[in-house]
């Protein structure tokens, strides 16, 4: 093997294995796996000097984000993308113009750049990382969220901005007053885009239902990277970024029914891929700008990261969104993005800046990437149940035979038992989104906290004949008790607890009924499950019944003995539907019959059948009594 392959090869090495430890000691340690990716680069590159190709290394890690894009296009589709329009075109839209815009202006002002060089580097930190982004609502499970949407609809918007800005870029070059668009290219980027739509709407289906009937499964892996890398290509060669082109692929494969094998194929190049580009930020820092330009790169940085996530939360805020959102947008996009490399790269080489500026902008936005992972911890610091959006706490009409306090899941259902009885129920909660959501369902909710004896006074506790706490967290729920315990304690108090620990601490509160807020849906869930396996609805409910009386029983003798009593309720064994044996004597056994039967052999003695496949089957009846309690 020549020396040229092996050092290619050691690289690859490596890559992967710092990837490894400094990913999973990162993800350990909670700071999350994009920190680790960025430190191993940053050790092996700049400051070891194993590996020098970053620029390299980014370009093809790039490809994560392709991938990426490919993906959530998957999870979207049209009509869901449809209805994210408002904050698309609204809040996206009001992002990249304003940000971009007064950027600009500090970088006028500050820096004292022409006009073109302002705008270039105004817009470029406008752009937030999508690759980053992403990944962090991924790696919290918060795509789904109403924050996760709000910032993916703002990241797509400045996705479709770099075209433009791209393209801005000649006429801001010296001499660029000359430039002229051409019409060759915006024919051929329209074709593109109509040609990527009509292949997507009609023709991907029908070519993947081919494939599949092949039946060979590197054929549809091959189908999945050829669609995403193909689409890719053809919107980059377009003007558009190679994400735009496989998100679109991914959003016309949305409604597809192998958009599932899709995905599977495409996840292990996605994770591997995007890793490898949060490497090749690490290792694309120069350290030589950091040493000659500190100062004002760690300056900066910060400083640009605090503007963009004033802003972004003050248009969230325009647009209507809660504090809550807002704060947790605002700290999530305010980094700058990766495509402020291509910006500033290309801003360079057309002479509208020096290649040093270019070579501090770059840093400054590979040090906000770093601090990403910071600022999203700070977004969720800051977005505590303790500071959330204010309203005016009015209890005009409050004072009702019921109390509730909590209108989550839990307390709603509650709710609806309680009102369907022709019950007056006062209802509190102290979360300003729940309460507007239910008062457009016709609840009149009123805003306050359950930890206040003032609040508790003017919603009526003392005219209450119940209270049911429906909080859904433990913490706040034992605040709850132990304020109307104190205050108020001929009050009854119906609450709902977390876990088996929770209820027996509520019980030794003196609680009058108290419940865990799953065991009821688990012992119907289960009763369900046996009887889908054929158990009797009468065994089944008498199952169920027998679990419940024994859990009941186990948690009066762990309130009187401690958590580890009653143990030996657990492990006493379950009735088990058995194959047809012999028929004993003393049973009546009616046999498949020589004039032909039915094929069937029916064990008469009462026990419980269940159909196999065709077939009845019979099992020897246990006492309830040997039914397991977990």
């Amino acid at each position: 093997m020549e020396h040229g392959s092996i050092a290619i090869f050691l690289e690859v090495v490596l890559l992967l294995g710092g990837g490894i430890v400094a990913a999973t000691l990162f993800k350990r340690i909670g700071l999350g796996t994009v920190l680790g990716y960025l430190a191993a680069g940053i050790v092996m590159g700049p400051i070891l000097r194993l590996i020098g190709e970053g620029e390299q290394i980014l370009s093809i890690g790039e490809l994560g984000v392709v991938f990426l894009l490919f993906i959530i296009g998957l999870e979207l589709k049209l009509d869901r993308l449809w209805a994210l329009r408002r904050q698309i075109f609204g809040t996206g839209l009001a992002q990249v113009m304003i940000s971009g815009a007064l950027l600009a202006a500090a970088a006028d002002l500050v820096i004292g750049l022409d006009f073109g060089a302002s705008l270039v580097v105004g817009y470029g930190l406008a752009l937030s990382s999508t690759a980053f982004g992403i990944q962090l609502l991924d790696e919290a499970g918060e795509t789904n969220t109403r924050h996760g949407q709000a910032a993916f609809s703002v990241l797509l918007f400045q996705d479709l901005a770099v075209v433009p800005l791209l393209a801005l870029l000649p006429f801001l070059a010296p001499g660029g007053g000359e430039a002229e668009f051409d019409p060759v290219q915006i024919l051929f980027s329209l074709g593109a885009v109509a040609a990527l739509v009509v292949v997507g709407r009609y023709l991907l289906n029908p070519l993947f239902r081919i494939m599949a009937s092949a039946g060979a499964r590197e054929v549809m892996l091959g189908a999945a990277l050829f669609v995403v890398l193909g689409s890719a290509m053809l919107m980059q060669l377009a003007g558009f970024s190679m994400a735009m082109g496989a998100f679109i692929a991914g959003i016309f494969l949305a409604d597809s029914s192998y958009r599932h094998e899709l995905e599977a194929n495409i996840e292990p190049f996605r994770g591997l891929l995007l890793g490898l580009f949060f490497i090749g930020v690490g290792l694309s820092i120069d350290l030589s700008v950091l040493q000659n330009f500190g100062w004002i790169i760690l300056t900066a940085a910060p400083l640009l990261m605090l503007a963009k996530a004033g802003l972004i939360y003050g248009i969230c805020r325009a647009f209507g969104d809660s504090h809550s959102l807002s704060i947790r947008v605002a700290t999530l996009l305010a980094q700058a993005g990766e495509f402020g490399f291509v910006l500033f790269s290309t801003a360079a080489s057309e002479k509208i800046f020096p290649a040093e500026t270019a070579s501090i902008l770059v840093a400054i936005v590979s040090l906000s990437m770093v601090l990403t992972p910071l600022s999203t911890w700070l977004g969720r610091k800051l977005d505590k149940p303790g500071q959330e959006e204010e309203m005016e706490e009015t209890f005009d009409g409050a004072g009702s035979e019921v109390l509730l306090v909590g209108f989550s899941r839990f307390g709603q259902i509650v709710a609806q038992v309680l009102l369907s009885s022709g019950i007056d129920v006062t209802i509190l909660d102290s979360s300003v989104e729940r309460i507007r959501t239910a008062e457009r369902f016709g609840f009149r909710i009123y805003f306050g906290s359950g930890v206040r004896k003032d609040v508790l006074e003017a919603a009526g506790i003392r005219k209450a004949g119940l209270v049911a706490v429906c909080t859904n967290k433990r913490e706040t729920t034992d605040r709850v008790v132990d304020m109307i315990r104190s205050e108020f304690p001929n009050v009854r108090l119906y609450v709902r607890s977390y876990d088996r620990s929770h209820a027996l601490s509520l019980r030794a509160r003196g609680v009058d009924y108290e419940i865990r807020e799953t065991v009821e849906s688990a012992l119907s869930f289960g009763g369900e499950t046996i009887r889908a396996l054929g158990v009797e609805d009468d065994l089944a409910s008498r199952i169920v019944e027998d679990v419940r009386s024994r859990d009941t029983a186990r948690l009066k003798l762990q309130e009187a003995e401690g958590i580890y009593a009653g143990s030996d309720m657990m492990t006493t064994r379950v009735v088990t539907p058995e194959p047809l044996v012999k028929p004993r004597p003393g049973l009546h056994a009616v046999e498949k019959m020589p004039d032909g039967g039915d094929g069937d052999s029916i064990i008469d003695d009462g026990a419980p059948k269940r159909r196999r496949r065709g077939r009845l089957f019979a099992g020897r009846r246990r006492r309830p009594d040997r039914v397991a309690s977990r």
